[in-house]
């Protein structure tokens, strides 16, 4: 796809931006990876499982059962005949015939590097076959035994165990130039050879013999029930001819001489019977010659609408014509068997409430089957000739997959689920130059596919288009969503609660430690009107992508909030030597608290508070900031930076001695999941819900003062060992627990004592931050679990008595199914509850919390 300046609808979930005029903008593909679009968006990709087409496709060549003749260990220069256990991969589990059921001799063998050969082989090249040592004795009469065992039985391929094609699985069998036969789409007994022109994946390329123009390529999945090996057609006495719709391209001669040289072409190098052992067999239908049905339209996959039954070929195959009562309408027919996709018994659409296409020439504009039924003298297909009518196969509403475009089959697009209807899928194609309706398409078509299908094979995937602009400071207007439109959307820019003016960036304003002072002067002058939530996010960013060291921005910023607030989750996101850092904050959704809200994170990054906000500046800022030293708005004049004051009561005038130059640090910056229990052990602070941590190694402030961090108590809390870890610097994690233990009241006393906090926080702490932490460590009192009985010690029906007794009662019986006892439940971790147990983030979380109040109350009663 070359970009496109058409406008296209982008998704809802996208953030969608219009400039003012003089702003250059197009729509540009930008490199697209799946797995960072899903975790950007929370959405949920389609499970492999759900495309069985594909889970097939995947599958060895080689199957259980199959006989082949493979070396004696035992015995050098000697052969016996194995059979085929199981397949992974090229490794096969082998068992050579005589054991029986016997398991214990079994083995694994790399096809690539065994000596495997088809059974016959010792035969051909003189080899003895011999039975292996240990069961030597246990038939008389080998040889009878043999002609008994291989009777029946499915050898090898030769040129699976031998040649180019050793070890290959089924799709990979298929090459270029390759011949097969494919059945006419108008008359099931007519075939026809098409060469193959390209295998994406085991989707096929077709062209039909005897034709050189493009435009007539097909595209298809091997497994499609229209393609045959060569010679199909002869082996079942059925006709060989030129498609009808194309046979008077060609003379009679043409079309011959072209098949002739392509069977001769083929018998060089035939192509492998294996590439068929898994079409399905058809299933015999019921339909008669005039029943009628619902049917996805066979011409445009976007309506569904009354199909009549029209010939009925022979017990397999049947055709179909759409209705259409026009005098001069052309038929669009189809040729249809019993498991063909998208075929529906009268009043599905009705049962499942989802619009029927009147049939063209219908004179009444509600369309109800019994009186169409009743007009045209027909009778509706019963429900026996659909056993499959509701199967879903594991999909769901907003699962992603990709699928072919119905208008351009060569095309493959991102596709959403709109809608789940029985066995039916509504996809929405994304990044198509010219939208289209929702395309309709059965669970068991074979034009969809996983995601990341493209990719592994190669394949170019037409993805999603982002608006790229061109800005030279010009002003950013965030819009409404799509649904906001008319005079409700003009309303809301202007008088709506949720709504604010434009916000300001003051690039004359001092930016403070934190952000680039450049790249500030680089930003539009002016973000707004729009929905707060939206217009604060994008100007949140736009500040995170202008600092020094982005992650640090996103620690400071998790920490601006205030339970005053109405406020909603948004996720953040900054990027900083090639690494994504990622975090969730809260952002006011009300007009009224737009400017706090701006003043509180200016006040965060230590820069103006005019920095950015509601108030436009001039060329003169009312706080005269570039007047002041650069320690105007960094709230800790004279003060050690990273550390609140170890006496509780100190007022905000005391001074400390000067910090000393620290040496340089650094911080990893480790994603952690998003957690809501609170175990009892931060600061005034402390980002309690933060998505992160630091370890000691990546950022460096030296010249604004030292930043001292530590790693995230939860880290050490779920960790999967119950021994304390000595930190250089601070005490014991058992210690500290003891002494919460041992004094459960508000920590006063503990504040000082020179140890060292758990967490860095800034030296401003006023009378606000100090009530917030009396109340914290209250609600920790309350939350702190008291146990009786040792958890290392509690049995399976200890942990499901626990977890009953909690909120999670509900996940109680998983507890029980999975054998967890007190020692296992401590060593459980949110990642491990949501893999192992298959739960939701929510419940996970929960679940998490309760298990975190085990840990606490194990590692401050019974650690010792």
């Amino acid at each position: 796809m070359t970009s496109s300046v058409q406008k296209i609808q982008i998704p809802a979930h996208r953030r969608c931006f219009s400039f003012l005029p003089g702003m250059d903008c197009v729509e540009e593909e930008v490199d697209f990876n799946w797995e960072e679009y899903l975790e950007e968006t929370g959405a949920t990709a389609a499970p492999h499982t759900s495309f069985r087409h594909v889970e097939l496709s995947l599958q060895s060549s080689f199957q259980p059962g199959m006989k082949l003749e493979v070396a004696n260990k035992g015995s050098l220069d000697t052969y016996w005949v194995a059979t085929i256990i199981t397949t992974c991969g090229q490794l096969l589990l082998l068992r050579y015939c005589g054991y029986g059921d016997d398991r214990k001799a079994d083995f694994w063998c790399d096809v690539m590097t065994a000596e495997l050969h088809p059974v016959g082989w010792c035969a051909q090249n003189n080899k003895t076959l011999q039975p292996p040592e240990a069961i030597k004795e246990k038939y008389s009469d080998w040889t009878e035994f043999l002609i008994k065992e291989l009777t029946g039985s499915r050898t090898a391929p030769a040129n699976l165990l031998e040649g180019p094609l050793r070890g290959k699985n089924t799709v990979d069998l298929i090459v270029v130039g390759c011949i097969l036969e494919v059945r006419d789409a108008f008359e099931p007994s007519v075939y026809w050879a098409a060469r193959v022109q390209c295998n994406v994946g085991g989707r096929l390329c077709l062209s039909y013999v005897g034709l050189n123009d493009s435009s007539d390529d097909m595209w298809m999945f091997y497994l499609d029930t229209r393609l045959r090996p060569l010679g199909w057609a002869k082996e079942n006495n059925l006709s060989l001819k030129p498609p009808t719709d194309l046979c008077d391209l060609r003379s009679s001669s043409e079309w011959t001489e072209a098949l002739d040289e392509a069977t001769t072409e083929t018998l060089k190098s035939p192509l492998p019977l294996e590439v068929f052992k898994d079409h399905a067999d058809l299933s015999t239908h019921s339909f008669r010659a005039g029943m009628k049905l619902e049917m996805v339209s066979p011409k445009e996959p976007f309506h569904i609408c009354p199909v009549s039954v029209t010939k009925v070929y022979n017990e397999y195959y049947f055709q179909i014509r759409v209705d259409d009562l026009t005098a001069e309408a052309t038929p669009t027919r189809a040729v249809c068997h019993a498991d063909s996709p998208g075929i529906l018994p009268v009043q599905w659409c009705l049962k499942n409430g989802v619009g029927l296409e009147r049939p063209q020439g219908f004179e009444s504009q509600d369309f109800d089957w019994a009186d169409y039924l009743k007009h045209t003298g027909a009778e509706a297909a019963p429900d026996v000739c659909f056993p499959n009518a509701s199967q879903s196969r594991g999909f769901c509403k907003d699962m992603w997959l990709e699928a072919v475009n119905p208008l351009q089959p060569s095309e493959l697009c991102v596709a959403r689920i709109t809608q789940v209807k029985g066995r039916l899928l509504w996809l929405r194609l994304e990044g198509l130059t010219k939208p289209q309706p929702d395309c309709i398409v059965d669970v068991e078509s074979m034009n969809i596919f996983p995601v990341g299908w493209c990719e592994a094979n190669g394949y170019p995937l037409t993805h999603l288009l982002k608006t790229v602009c061109e800005c030279q400071k010009k002003i950013a207007v965030v819009q409404p969503e799509k649904h906001l439109c008319g005079c409700f959307a003009r309303k809301c820019l202007v008088n709506g609660k949720y709504c604010c003016s434009q916000l300001f960036v003051n690039h004359h304003c001092f930016s403070g430690p934190y952000l680039n002072k450049g790249r500030i002067s680089e930003l539009p002058k002016a973000v707004g009107p729009g929905k707060c939530a939206v217009v604060l996010k994008e100007i949140l960013m736009m500040l995170i992508n202008s600092a020094y060291k982005p992650g640090r921005v996103l620690r400071e910023l998790q920490m601006v909030e205030d339970p005053q607030w109405n406020c909603q989750e948004e996720t953040l996101k900054a990027k900083y030597k090639g690494k994504s850092y990622r975090s969730t904050m809260r952002i006011v959704r009300t007009a009224d608290q737009v400017s706090e809200f701006c003043r509180r994170v200016c006040e965060r990054l230590q820069c103006c508070p005019n920095l950015f906000g509601p108030t436009i500046v001039s060329d003169k800022c009312p706080e005269n900031c570039f007047s002041q030293t650069k320690t105007k708005y960094t709230y800790y004049k004279k003060r050690k930076v990273g550390r609140p004051s170890l006496g509780e009561n100190a007022q905000d005038g005391d001074m400390t001695k000067p910090a000393r130059r620290r040496k340089k640090r650094k911080a990893i910056f480790v994603q952690k999941k998003r957690r809501t229990s609170i175990v009892g052990y931060h600061t005034t602070e402390s980002p309690q819900d933060s998505d992160y941590y630091y370890d000691d190694e990546e950022e460096d402030f030296e010249e604004w003062g030292s930043e001292v961090s530590s790693s995230s108590p939860r880290e050490e809390a779920s960790a999967h060992s119950f021994k304390d870890i000595p930190r250089r610097g601070r005490p014991p994690r058992r210690a500290a627990l003891q002494r919460r233990a041992t004094h459960p009241g508000p920590e006063t006393t503990d504040r000082s004592s020179p140890r060292r906090t758990t967490r860095s926080v800034s030296y401003s702490q006023n009378q606000t931050a100090k009530n917030t932490h009396t109340k914290t460590e209250r609600f920790e009192e309350e939350d702190r679990l008291v146990l009786e009985r040792n958890p290392l010690e509690w049995s399976v029906s200890d942990v499901v008595d626990f977890i009953t007794s909690t909120d999670c009662a509900s996940l109680a019986k998983i507890f029980q199914e999975q054998d967890i006892d007190g020692q296992a439940l401590l060593l459980l971790t949110l990642p491990t509850v949501q893999e192992c147990m298959d739960l939701k983030l929510g419940p996970a979380i929960k679940l998490c919390h309760q298990i975190e109040r085990v840990k606490v109350a194990f590692y401050s009663q019974f650690a010792n």
